[in-house]
């Protein structure tokens, strides 16, 4: 029993180091600026359960299929959404209740 339990101290304390390593390179890059914006604690996401869609994922990491998205690859000729308030982008889509 002495050493079951050992041996979860020992992998709770590498996990925690795990975390922390990854908390610090996240924070030092600047790239994935949606997502850290929706999650902004590594270990606190980790502890989430969340189902990861498609759509998901597509929507936290800001690559969803929103206008303003397929506007800046010019595959479209404006970024304004439908509703004509704002640009369509991931925020307006959620937090904007005009839409």
């Amino acid at each position: 029993m002495l050493q079951e339990s050992s041996k979860n101290v020992v992998i709770s304390e590498l996990e925690g180091i795990s975390d922390e390593k990854w908390q610090r390179e996240r924070d030092q890059t600047t790239k994935g600026g949606t997502t850290k914006e929706f999650f902004p604690v590594v270990a606190d996401r980790l502890r989430m359960k969340i189902n990861i869609i498609h759509n998901f994922t597509s929507m936290v990491t800001g690559h969803g299929n929103t206008i303003s998205y397929l506007y800046r690859f010019k595959t479209i000729k404006s970024p304004k959404c439908p509703c004509g308030t704002k640009d369509q982008t991931i925020d307006h889509l959620l937090f904007e209740l005009s839409c």
